[in-house]
């Protein structure tokens, strides 16, 4: 029986929730040149992989942070997922925007969080970890803990693992990056070659070019 990662590997590489492309690379908004890009979100049009998703996180959650009495997901990529794993769980939910509301009570929470509630927070993934971090902080100033974050993807940056560390928080992670590189190699999802840019650019995905790996 396959793991769960490797599942869940091949699940979001064959609806495209994962694109690997290092011979033609995608530009984020923070203009990083990257061989992949992600979204999640897409997985809620695959009731298959969306009933996969939540139980895993919910798995998760029971195994690693059993005391937990609430759910926070982060704007705006695991609002939805978020939800759907606090329902599985029957707990409180509450999601945390990115800056506060410009309008009204500027809220930055959106729901009810009872003061004292031992939060998960739930990121649909990891990259630099600054808005998983934001969020803890958000619960925190909220008058409650933050025990711990669970993610679908963790790209595992070297600055994102640092910073996660300083903030002495667990992350629990249904798929890593080099865990998805691997099944993609097993599949044939892309050659060898395309696998060692893959690997070179996640040590450094800030500088780096297609030019420096594809040569």
């Amino acid at each position: 029986m396959k793991k769960p990662h490797k599942l869940l590997a091949e699940k979001l590489l064959q609806i495209s929730a994962i694109k690997l492309q290092p011979e033609s690379p995608f530009v984020w908004a923070s203009g990083w040149n990257s061989p992949i890009y992600t979204d999640n979100r897409v997985m809620l049009s695959y009731p298959d992989v969306r009933n996969f998703i939540k139980v895993e996180l919910a798995r998760n959650i029971l195994e690693h942070f059993p005391e937990a009495t609430a759910i926070a997901g982060v704007a705006t990529g695991a609002i939805a997922i978020g939800a759907l794993v606090a329902d599985v769980l029957g707990l409180p939910y509450v999601y945390v925007r990115n800056t506060p509301k410009d309008h009204g009570l500027e809220n930055m929470i959106e729901g009810n969080l009872k003061p004292g509630s031992k939060v998960v927070v739930i990121e649909d993934q990891v990259a630099t970890a600054t808005g998983s971090l934001r969020a803890v902080e958000a619960v925190q100033l909220a008058g409650c803990e933050a025990v711990g974050i669970t993610c679908v993807f963790n790209f595992e940056f070297p600055e994102a693992v640092k910073r996660v560390s300083d903030a002495n928080i667990s992350l629990v992670t249904l798929l890593t990056y080099s865990e998805m590189l691997e099944v993609a190699s097993e599949i044939d999802y892309i050659a060898p070659t395309e696998l060692e840019t893959l690997k070179q650019w996640r040590e450094d995905p800030s500088s780096w070019t297609p030019e420096v790996f594809m040569k």
